[in-house]
């Protein structure tokens, strides 16, 4: 009951737009915002208008801890929201310049999710605004799917140079293409960027983009964690520019903290060199490789050679591998077999589902698993 007073308590320090910005987020999730540290509004058609209310009553959570103090009322941090997503709900620029208010009024908010809005590079440039203030504490954000080209990464490459707590970028599914990239680059290139996370998906990327990409991180390689380059036709000169990338001692992505996802370097119909030079750069310095992905490629006989290679190598501790639809013979798997089982004590997940291993490969399969040194607690 005390939560419940303190709450109204509170609610008489709201103005008029935050105060209904309040009634109708109750309405949708049954619980007043004032106690919620997440708040999904996903898929709601809430337009620019509700938009600017919400931004209203998330700027005054701040002022309302204030006034908490001010009469006494105790407040739980839990009362703060971290999390903010507004995928797909109709929005434009509009909200942009309402929620990069909220950026700047030193709210406690983490984590914002844009994407599948038509905000377009204007609403890029607006929350520039918010996103490079010293109060500013975002470090998650989600603009995938937002109509956006390289302008945006112009505004984009500032808030990186900036003394921003950015850690996850997001600009999947956006037409950014090479020219994006590169300006992209000149904020990754800043040694006060702090960016782990880079997700480019299907972006007319093409191996300009991947040599402007490798040149940056190498520059500045201490924090990258996890960059993912799918559905971009990079083709097997793209390979070559960034695979020098993960032979970069200094960079996280050999300091991995939890996985990294390479299927963001792989895409269909690579030619055979491309694998070699995937595979020749993780070989150089394998020990941090949590996850690969090279689903729907045909590896061929040279490609699993390669990948057997990179198994066997007691610095490998790969946990994850997925060889979905890879066009997997039994001989082939007899190969990768025989190198897990020369280094089983790693790989907790498996995918070989849509292959051709046929009963043979499922007998070599079953070897792996009997060994006593297997941690296998996955297979497809």
């Amino acid at each position: 009951m005390a939560g419940n007073v303190n709450v109204l308590t509170v609610s008489r320090f709201l103005g008029p737009a935050a105060e209904e910005a309040c009634q109708y987020v109750t309405g949708i999730v049954g619980k007043n915002p004032l106690l919620l540290r997440e708040l999904d509004l996903s898929e709601r058609e809430l337009g620019d208008t509700r938009v600017n209310q919400i931004s209203a009553l998330l700027q005054d959570k701040h002022l309302l801890t204030e006034c908490w103090y001010q009469v006494r009322v105790f407040v739980n941090s839990s009362s703060t929201v971290h999390h903010f997503s507004l995928r797909d709900c109709g929005l434009t620029e509009e909200s942009c310049s309402a929620l990069a208010t909220v950026l700047r009024s030193n709210s406690s908010l983490k984590d914002l999710d844009m994407s599948n809005n038509n905000l377009q590079d204007s609403g890029v440039k607006k929350l520039q605004n918010g996103l490079e203030n010293t109060n500013c504490t975002l470090e998650k954000l989600r603009l995938n799917k937002c109509n956006l080209t390289d302008k945006s990464c112009s505004a984009l490459a500032a808030v990186l140079g900036s003394d921003t707590n950015l850690k996850e970028l997001n600009m999947n599914n956006n037409n950014l293409q090479d020219s994006g990239v590169k300006l992209l680059c000149s904020g990754l290139k800043s040694v006060k960027c702090e960016l782990e996370i880079l997700r480019l998906n299907n972006n007319s990327i093409t191996e300009e983009g991947c040599a402007a990409l490798n040149s940056a991180f190498n520059l500045n390689p201490s924090n990258l964690i996890e960059l993912d380059l799918s559905g971009n036709k990079l083709g097997n000169s793209g390979i070559e520019k960034i695979s020098p990338l993960l032979t970069n001692i200094q960079c996280r992505l050999k300091k991995l903290r939890d996985c990294i996802n390479l299927h963001s370097l792989m895409s269909l119909h690579y030619i055979r060199l491309s694998y070699f030079l995937l595979f020749l750069s993780l070989k150089s310095n394998p020990s941090h490789l949590r996850e690969l992905s090279l689903s729907e490629n045909k590896l061929g006989d040279s490609g699993v050679k390669n990948l057997s290679d990179l198994l066997m190598n007691p610095q490998c501790k790969l946990e994850i591998l997925h060889l979905c639809e890879c066009s997997i013979t039994e001989e082939q798997c007899l190969i990768l077999t025989s190198a897990l089982k020369s280094n089983p004590s790693h790989l907790r997940e498996l995918d070989l589902s849509e292959n051709k291993i046929e009963n043979k490969g499922v007998n070599y399969l079953c070897d792996v698993l009997k060994d006593s040194l297997c941690k296998l607690e996955r297979l497809r």
